[in-house]
């Protein structure tokens, strides 16, 4: 489980972020289309990472509203 960000982008797509994976974004027509991409976007970005060798990123991110 990872978390991510999700928000409207300027041409009509949500845009879906993990901020924990740096470069790990994706979209998507509907919120739940850009969710369901983003989830694929993370596993590959992670089973990259472990196939070259390199330490997984924690998911320590805290998100605070001011």
């Amino acid at each position: 489980m990872r978390q991510v960000i999700i928000y409207p982008g300027e041409d009509g797509y949500w845009v879906a972020q993990c901020p924990t994976l740096p470069g790990c974004i994706s979209q998507g027509i509907t919120k739940n289309e850009a969710l369901h991409n983003i989830k694929e976007a993370i596993s590959l970005y992670i089973e990259t990472l472990s196939e070259d060798g390199h330490l997984i990123p924690e998911d320590n991110l805290e998100l605070v509203r001011v």
